[in-house]
């Protein structure tokens, strides 16, 4: 039987622990993002969300800032495809939709537009680099 997981609300700085030890194994470790721009000093004023797993480890996170930018969606590799990221990204936009926002926006890496195109997004702009990775801006609104 497959381990569960379960989301909540993480709270900076209590959960700082848990959010950097999933968003350094995954940006730094994984993908090579210098430390330096993975803490770009916004996570105090950001609603992050948890995974954690049935012992309460961190395995996935993402966060909304106050202008409605999703971002360090991260999940642990051992849970990719397990329904992590779908969970938390659903949760982050249920908490724009409760704050008010009609309009998000994040960052995607190219490889991941298919999974924000599942739940709504839509690409815009060209192609950029964002530490060395290629991004694309994606889009959700509120349906009428």
């Amino acid at each position: 039987m497959a381990e569960s997981f379960h989301l909540r609300t993480a709270l900076w700085p209590e959960d700082r622990e848990a959010l950097r030890r999933v968003r350094e194994t995954v940006f730094v470790e994984e993908q090579g993002v210098p430390l330096e721009l993975e803490w770009d000093g916004l996570d105090e004023q950001a609603f992050h969300l948890l995974a954690e797993d049935e012992q309460g480890n961190p395995v996935g996170t993402g966060r909304l800032l106050p202008d409605g930018h999703i971002g360090r969606m991260a999940v642990l590799e051992p849970w990719r495809g397990r329904g992590v990221g779908t969970a938390l990204l659903l949760g982050l936009l249920e908490e724009g939709r409760r704050r008010g926002l009609d309009r998000l926006v994040l960052n995607a890496q190219l490889g991941a537009l298919p999974f924000y195109e599942r739940q709504g997004f839509v690409a815009e702009g060209p192609v950029f680099d964002d530490a060395g990775i290629p991004h694309r801006r994606m889009v959700w609104c509120t349906q009428p």
